[in-house]
């Protein structure tokens, strides 16, 4: 593990410049072409078979490093899985970036602008970190490969395209994924965050929420400012509708139970003067029970539909699922054993548990579908002491920047240097 370790600064400086570039050239979730050639690429330069277009833009890169490999269904079903070698592990990140204009003020700022899946001209941002994560798995993948002498079994590297969709996963496993490599042992992931560069956090068990999107169009009957009587008004109809569905999680689902519903857009109208004839907005869904996700997507399909009727629409509401991702259900036994792998280069400090997040992620749906342990964790990517002076101060919320907010960049260093350290460690658990 030495000779693997103290090799990540070296190549992690090498990367910075990628990162840059990547960073200042987003694509959007399944146009992540120019992406997918860099990283396809690389990895052929690496030594990886490589399979391209996966899912769409998927790029997967795979090492052989062993003759000799064992059952794969012997370490899924062991509850120790400390002393099996020779096994097949996956380390994914995803590539997408969002329709967000970057106003970091940073040097290789974004300044790119695409078309969304709804024909929309828009700016692009890596607002989440992708960027990041891509970078990272390229380090750990070249300092594996460079240090085969280490490990035995096989490394496969995913690079999935639209995250932020929760389509890509399930298009790259649609689309033949376990036809064309190895099912895995397990699947090993990580996403930035606004936490501490030097930070990981870790929490077994349901650790990122389910989360639904709908778009909803209400339907009035439009005409002129002046004479609102002769006109059913969608704007007042969907503002009702939006304000009623705030009840929904603090009034509708117990106090212990996680929800969370957020109204991200809404459009209405093309003048002042003009009263339209329908409004429509988006809202985003986030819950961890079953039980609770029901009990929410029931609720908005009353509230919506109650309010149109004591409007008097003109129709139906129309309120059309958009995308879906899976409750994150991370192994109990595959997170003790990383957890103290991390513990071993990050410190005991530098592991925590952040408990369940109410951000969602696909990641989940590669491992069932093989099968296979997930384990995902956090990585801190703010600036050390920037957070510390604004936890003191109070103003984290204020002056650290989370992910999808124009603002956000995580600091390079020492982000990616623990990025890679990260994937590394976690690898090389099961690469023994």
């Amino acid at each position: 593990m030495t000779n693997v370790v103290d090799r990540i600064g070296d190549v992690s400086t090498s990367l910075v410049d990628l990162y840059k570039d990547l960073h200042a050239n987003p694509e959007l979730s399944f146009a992540e072409h120019r992406t997918a050639g860099i990283v396809a690429d690389r990895l052929r330069d690496l030594g990886f078979e490589v399979h391209s277009g996966v899912g769409g833009t998927g790029v997967v890169g795979v090492l052989r490093n062993s003759s000799d490999l064992r059952n794969s269904s012997d370490l899924r079903n062991s509850s120790d899985l400390r002393n099996n070698s020779g096994a097949t592990v996956l380390l994914r990140a995803d590539m997408d970036a969002l329709p967000v204009e970057e106003v970091t003020g940073l040097d290789y700022a974004s300044t790119e602008r695409g078309t969304d899946k709804e024909g929309n001209d828009v700016p692009i941002m890596h607002a989440c970190g992708h960027d990041m994560h891509v970078v990272a798995l390229l380090g750990a993948a070249r300092i594996l490969s460079e240090t085969v002498d280490s490990w035995s079994g096989t490394l496969e590297v995913v690079f999935q395209p639209a995250e932020e969709l929760g389509a890509g996963a399930q298009a790259m496993v649609d689309d033949g994924l376990y036809d064309r490599i190895p099912k895995p042992d397990v699947v090993l992931g990580q996403h930035v965050a606004p936490a501490p560069a030097g930070i990981v956090g870790l929490h077994s068990g349901a650790a990122f929420a389910a989360a639904d999107s709908m778009l909803v169009r209400m339907f009035g009957r439009g005409g002129h400012g002046s004479r609102p009587e002769t006109t059913i008004d969608p704007i007042v109809m969907a503002a009702s509708a939006v304000m009623r569905l705030q009840t929904v999680v603090s009034r509708e689902i117990a106090g212990n139970d996680t929800g969370v519903l957020t109204v991200g857009q809404f459009h209405a109208g093309t003048k002042n003067n003009i009263i339209a004839d329908h409004a429509e907005f988006g809202l985003s869904i986030r819950t961890v029970n079953p039980e609770v996700r029901t009990r929410v997507l029931d609720a908005v399909h009353r509230i919506v539909r109650a309010e149109a009727q004591a409007s008097g629409a003109v129709r139906e509401p129309e309120l059309i699922a958009q995308e879906s991702f899976p409750v994150l259900i991370n192994d109990g036994a595959a997170c003790d054993r990383i957890s103290a792998a991390f513990k071993g280069v990050f410190g005991e400090h530098g592991v925590i548990d952040p408990g369940p997040v109410t951000g969602s992620e696909d990641i989940g749906i590669l491992a069932d579908a093989a099968g296979a342990p997930l384990v995902y964790w956090l990585l801190g990517g703010a600036d050390p002491e920037a957070y510390l002076k604004a936890a003191t101060a109070g103003t984290v919320g204020e002056d650290i920047a989370s992910n999808h907010s124009p603002r956000y960049a995580p600091v390079i260093q020492p982000t990616l240097d623990n990025g890679i350290t990260a994937l590394t460690t976690a690898a090389l658990e099961w690469l023994s």
